[in-house]
């Protein structure tokens, strides 16, 4: 039997992060949310005690990924997450206020499987998230390698 998907939301901006909760919630996602402000924490508790990923060996990881973190870049996360031998196979939704072709790029060439940019219009924003849990409902998330 299969665990449930845990979602990692990396984003520093706390309206946004409870915006992004609420709308995921409401589309009828109940899947434990554990919430990141920085890269740091996020980094650690990724990475774990021995910074091999290997303590979340057989767990279904989905990471929400913001690029403009107080203290390290989404890009050095993401990186590091499609490097990783636990952690590659975990789906990464960039979600994102940058909306630079040549970011969004990049972004796909190191891995990550969905970039949205965020909307700049609440209702918008609220909705594009919604659609986002729908996919979330939907999608089949592997569990991380043992």
């Amino acid at each position: 039997m299969s665990k449930p998907v845990t979602i990692i939301m990396i984003e520093d901006d706390e309206g946004h992060a409870r915006l992004i909760e609420r709308n995921i919630r409401r589309s009828g996602v109940n899947n434990e949310i554990i919430p990141f402000t920085n890269g740091t924490d996020a980094v650690n508790y990724l990475f774990g005690k021995d910074s091999t990923g290997l303590d979340h060996r057989g767990e279904a990881l989905l990471i929400l990924l913001d690029l403009n973190l107080p203290d390290m870049t989404g890009i050095d996360i993401l990186k590091r997450v499609k490097e990783n031998e636990f952690l590659k196979c975990a789906p990464v939704v960039v979600l994102t206020t940058t909306d630079d072709a040549q970011e969004i790029k990049r972004c796909y060439e190191l891995g990550c499987n969905v970039y949205i940019t965020k909307p700049v219009n609440y209702e918008s924003f609220a909705n594009a998230i919604r659609q986002l849990g729908l996919f979330f409902s939907v999608i089949q998330v592997p569990q991380a390698s043992t």
